[in-house]
């Protein structure tokens, strides 16, 4: 059985990953799924202290919840199985530390086309991820067109 970790961050573009798993589940022998959000960490070390653990531990939790919700639907309503998986750190390297981990075989994921030039100044998850996996990475389109109405307007 193949295995495949699918990384969500709660947008609607990831959810494009879950339908293909969905549609490889439907057409041959179904993979056994595992869904993983990635926390970035949104505090410096330096501000957290004096801040109970449980407090920012439940922040992490709970925003995890958000993002893994879509995804936890989609494949509970189509009866496909899967196990979830949260974790806090730099995403790209926490994704490619975890498919290691549970030995995975394939990560599914989407890009998410913040801009060539974004990408070209921030880096992208996907393009680090394709760097550091030691499995295949496919990067799944979604059918979303971006919206460039108000921003590219001549005057």
């Amino acid at each position: 059985m193949k295995r495949i970790l699918i990384p969500v961050d709660g947008s609607e573009r990831a959810l494009a990953a879950v339908h293909e798993a969905m549609r490889q589940a439907r057409a041959g022998a179904p993979p056994e799924v595992h869904l993983i959000n990635v926390q970035a960490p949104a505090f410096a070390e330096e501000t957290m202290v004096g801040l109970p653990a449980e407090k920012i531990d439940t922040y992490y939790y709970q925003q995890s919840e958000k993002a893994l919700a879509g995804a936890e639907k989609l494949l509970r309503d189509a009866g496909i199985p899967f196990t979830a998986h949260r974790a806090v750190g730099p995403v790209a390297e926490t994704i490619a530390a975890k498919a290691r981990e549970l030995g995975c075989d394939a990560i599914l994921m989407t890009p998410h086309g913040h801009g060539w030039i974004a990408g070209l100044l921030l880096g992208s998850v996907s393009t680090k991820l394709l760097h550091l996996a030691e499995v295949p990475v496919t990067l799944v389109k979604d059918k979303a067109k971006p919206d460039f109405s108000g921003r590219l307007s001549a005057s």
